[in-house]
């Protein structure tokens, strides 16, 4: 597998008026935090996205399980497209409306959040659609989560779930929703139709779209770590971010 410098002289060499750039967020572009809610975006970064937008007409998306909402706030004064909650919101362009799934029914998500007790250093994000309960802080409370994730979903059977998991993190959400499915709707698009897509990711969340670049005709980097369909792997997000601006100063 190439190293960082392969990779970054791959991604560098890129046109962007024939590619389509989608991004995952967390342990790609940012470092990952103590929490999703104590991260940094520099302005570097804030600054190269804003031109990698311009160079690409407009050809560049976030693919996050962050809500759009979220993105929003963490990248301002920027509103890119943007697809939000894995696949659960999309958006498609910059500053248009946001459009997403149907919420689960609130005693679910009431039911899931209870396990993020105070003090546990569980944390939780309701996302209407999803809740994801994150222990980043207190990984002694995996196996306690697992548990209570089942007892919930056992209880509302009635109601159609899938659990994902991530890094220190278990989300349950509607089911059939996933970045993969949400980046081919994207890609049927205009302005990001008929180009090449081009994809970094970095966590078991981002498979599914790692997984269709063979069929779609596209170009995987990853971050940190080895996923099938790549061309190459930085070794953080960093790495990364050096890259974009190697490629934001053509």
């Amino acid at each position: 597998m190439p190293t960082t410098d392969e990779a970054s002289h791959d991604f560098a060499s890129l046109n962007p008026e024939s590619v389509a750039l989608l991004f995952d967020v967390d342990g790609t572009l940012i470092d990952i935090g103590p929490s999703p809610f104590e991260v940094q975006v520099p302005d570097t970064l804030i600054t190269t996205l804003d031109r990698l937008f311009v160079l690409t007409g407009g050809a560049l998306a976030l693919v996050s399980g962050r809500p759009i909402r979220d993105l929003d706030r963490l990248f301002a004064p920027l509103m890119l497209p943007a697809i939000g909650g894995h696949g659960a919101e999309t958006r498609l362009r910059d500053g248009a409306k946001v459009v997403r799934t149907d919420d689960l029914p609130d005693d679910l998500r009431r039911h899931l959040i209870d396990a993020a007790e105070p003090g546990s250093g569980v944390e939780y994000e309701d996302k209407g659609y999803s809740v994801a309960l994150h222990y980043r802080k207190a990984p002694k409370h995996a196996e306690r989560l697992r548990k209570h994730i089942a007892a919930a979903r056992a209880e509302f059977a009635a109601v159609p779930t899938e659990l994902l998991l991530g890094k220190a993190m278990f989300e349950v959400k509607r089911p059939g929703i996933n970045k993969g499915a949400a980046v081919r709707d994207l890609l049927r698009e205009p302005p990001f139709a008929g180009r090449t897509p081009v994809f970094a990711g970095d966590d078991v969340t981002d498979e599914s779209v790692f997984k269709i670049l063979p069929e779609i005709g596209g170009k995987g980097f990853a971050v940190h770590r080895h996923f099938d369909n790549v061309s190459g792997i930085f070794a953080a997000p960093a790495d990364f971010r050096a890259a974009l601006l190697r490629l934001a100063a053509r």
